[in-house]
């Protein structure tokens, strides 16, 4: 610490000349903004803008407690004043708690006077300094959550002895150090590390949230890498800003409501079975349950609309003891229902199905209610049916993916291709080739190429399915998408613009130098083929009445020869209707 640095301690304190910046936390299972992370920043023409710097200067001037209570009241005023949505995730030193929050309520006076709800913050507890006395941390936790706060772990792996932190203090959140999530889609190493310790926040009623999540590829692999982590924060979706969004800014992965390519949804597992009204008789549907022996479960159903499910094996237990009878003779159904039937639309991916599935741990599964559009009641599915098909489907996409990348084939792609003429509602179809791949592959071996067609695939399914369409590898370095006509041409310029960015990391030093790599041929000709490009060729489908998938398909592959004339990453397009060729560059 200099001289310098400790006036201008002094003097952020005592002005409270700091800056108060929100980042967002999205909930991908919702396709919404979870909470906001409050972050300080000094006076940008101070030594001490960087807040590590900031609180180093602090902690060792002895004034760590009094700069932490002060961004602490910052942040909360700011956040109110905003009228933010979600929760606030609030940055708090261990030290500050058990030398004076713990004693005195200053963050729950702080609250009431924002008017904020305690159950809307939630102390995040950041490392600067050890924590020895867990014994007192527990019981200022406890008096934490006993005053309605939410309590979080920062930086887990990054700290003094977090793995103990998390054991001792049971927060409600954990967020995983950005090391971990930096680079996630290329090292399986940090992948099994995440596994484990989604598997330990899972037994321990944990929610887990990645920090540090900066490209589409690092959030694709932790979609693909497990549905429960939903909670995610970093650059790819916002950085810090003093005025941050209130909502959404693009689309996720994991909320994309996409058929799948079995077409399989609710409506093909429902059966229809007879509901009773809310004044149904106890006895009467006892009676049923005695003469239907396969009879499971039996929705209430008024005026169309399901309120509640009868389960069988419930419903008989109510009847164990020679009183029963009389008891509930004079009953109504309603009286002994379940009133919190899990009800799914017909028109659910069977996917997305088991995961609502999977999240309901407080709701019996063996039988739910399927509805159509408007709600009103269709019939029951079952979980076992459920998993029959699924398992069905998840059989024949593997027989079917490409072995390399696992993206649904030729097969599966003409077969999406034809399900969406049919569904008459426009399209893009799109076709994606690299350009320079050979020399590539020759130069450094089929690894090294088999290396960029999965880092591409990567990218084109992060950028593909966020606008809510379809990507399938038909072979080698080629691939074809099927994209939403409104959203088209910002996805093919976000691939063109982010493979220029990777491309050179796939060479070695030298030949990034030069831009490119030298090969001889078998005269002992050298020719020099610059970096790997993407060319991308686009057809805007309209009219879908008069096209085939074959037709579609075979016109692709002509507009893919001009586009990979243009030299670097290029965009070749069709402007005109299904079956010309008239094409257009952008």
């Amino acid at each position: 610490m200099t001289a310098q640095e400790a006036q201008w301690l002094n003097r952020i304190i005592e002005s409270e000349d700091l800056h108060v910046l929100f980042q967002p936390i999205v909930d991908a299972s919702q396709q919404s903004i979870y909470g906001y992370e409050a972050l300080i920043r000094g006076p940008k023409t101070s030594p001490l803008h960087s807040p590590l710097r900031l609180f180093d200067v602090a902690m060792q001037a002895g004034l760590l407690v009094e700069l932490d209570l002060l961004c602490r009241r910052l942040a909360i005023h700011r956040f109110a004043e905003l009228e933010l949505p979600g929760l606030l995730f609030l940055n708090v030193m261990p030290l500050t708690i058990v030398k004076r929050d713990f004693k005195e309520g200053l963050t729950l006076g702080l609250i009431r006077e924002s008017g904020l709800p305690p159950e809307r913050v939630v102390i995040e507890l950041t490392e600067h300094v050890p924590i020895h006395n867990y014994e007192l941390m527990r019981q200022a936790v406890d008096h934490y959550r006993d005053m309605g706060f939410k309590v979080a772990l920062d930086d887990l792996g990054a700290g003094h002895s977090s793995l103990r932190h998390w054991s001792e203090l049971r927060p409600d959140f954990v967020k995983l150090d950005r090391h971990f999530i930096s680079g996630i889609d290329q090292e399986p190493a940090k992948r099994e590390f995440l596994r484990s310790i989604l598997d330990v926040a899972r037994s321990l009623d944990c929610q887990l949230i990645a920090e540090g999540v900066e490209t589409a590829a690092e959030h694709l692999c932790l979609w693909e890498l497990d549905r429960g982590l939903a909670l995610l924060q970093g650059f790819y979706f916002a950085r810090p800003s003093p005025q941050p969004p209130l909502e959404m800014q693009m689309r996720l992965p994991a909320t994309t409501q996409l058929t799948s390519p079995a077409g399989r949804t609710a409506r093909s597992i429902f059966r229809h079975v007879e509901a009773v009204s809310p004044d149904c008789s106890v006895p009467m549907l006892s009676e049923r349950f005695s003469t239907n022996p396969g009879l499971r479960c039996v929705a209430v159903v008024d005026n169309d609309k399901p309120l509640a499910v009868v389960r069988r094996n419930a419903f008989l237990t109510l009847f164990t003891n020679p009183y029963s009878h009389s008891l509930y003779s004079k009953r109504r159904v309603l009286d002994v229902a379940d009133a919190r039937p899990l009800i799914a639309s017909a028109d659910t991916p069977l996917e997305v199905l088991s995961q609502q599935l999977t999240d309901s741990h407080d709701i019996e599964q063996e039988d739910f209610v399927i509805v159509d559009s408007d709600g009103r009641y269709l019939g029951l599915g079952s979980i076992v049916d459920l998993l029959r098909e699924i398992t069905a489907i998840q059989v024949r996409q593997a027989r079917h993916a490409n072995p390399l990348t696992g993206l649904p084939g030729n097969i599966l792609i003409n077969e999406t291709l034809t399900n969406y003429l049919a569904a008459e509602q426009g399209f893009a179809a799109a076709y994606v080739d690299l350009d320079n791949f050979k020399a590539f592959n020759d130069a450094y071996g089929y690894a090294r190429g088999d290396h960029i067609i999965i880092s591409l695939s990567r990218l084109l399914q992060a950028q593909v399915e966020s606008a809510g369409g379809f990507i399938g590898h038909i072979g080698g370095d080629d691939f074809m998408m099927l994209l939403p006509l409104s959203h088209w041409e910002h996805v093919c310029q976000q691939i063109l613009d982010s493979f220029e960015v990777m491309a050179p990391g796939f060479y070695e030093e030298s030949d990034r130098v030069k831009g490119g790599i030298a090969i001889e041929n078998r005269q002992g000709d050298a020719s020099f083929f610059p970096f790997v490009s993407v060319s991308i060729a686009v057809k805007p489908v309209v009219d879908t009445s008069s096209c085939k998938a074959l037709d579609i398909a075979s016109q692709l592959s002509d507009l893919k020869h001009q586009a990979k004339k243009i030299p670097g990453n290029s965009l070749f397009v069709e402007r005109r209707g299904c079956c010309t060729q008239k094409v257009e560059l952008l």
